[in-house]
């Protein structure tokens, strides 16, 4: 039986994205997990692939732009607070923080997220800031 959780979103970020984008880890089910994603004022993360997993991302505050690209179409979102959108299977993506405040979202990963070689770095629409 799987027991009830709760956690409050840690103070410092548990590690850094394979984006480069700094990630707190949040909880997990069998089916997704949760984390919150920040990028600091002015910082572009590196474009990314995922192997294995789809994502949904609602972001909490800052302003900034999301590049997404599949075989079939490209987009580039504005972003803000209450702002979601989902990432499939496939997508090539990337962020960026546009405003004087920190970019900041929580995303849901199906499934889980399965470790660092999950993500692969790619070409990306914005020279990545961040290492």
């Amino acid at each position: 039986m799987m027991r009830f959780e709760a956690k409050s979103l840690p103070a410092m970020p548990d590690v850094t994205a394979p984006d480069g984008s700094q990630v707190r880890i949040l909880l997990a089910l069998r089916g997704g997990s949760m984390a919150h994603f920040e990028l600091s004022p002015g910082e572009t993360s590196k474009a990314v692939m995922h192997r294995t997993v789809e994502e949904i991302w609602f972001f909490l505050s800052g302003l900034g732009e999301m590049w997404l690209q599949n075989e079939e179409q490209e987009q580039v979102l504005s972003v803000s607070a209450g702002v979601c959108l989902t990432i499939p299977l496939g997508t090539r993506f990337q962020f960026r923080a546009c405003g004087s405040q920190a970019l900041s979202a929580i995303a849901v990963t199906m499934p889980p997220w399965p470790g660092g070689e999950e993500a692969r770095t790619v070409e990306g629409k914005w020279p990545p800031t961040v290492s």
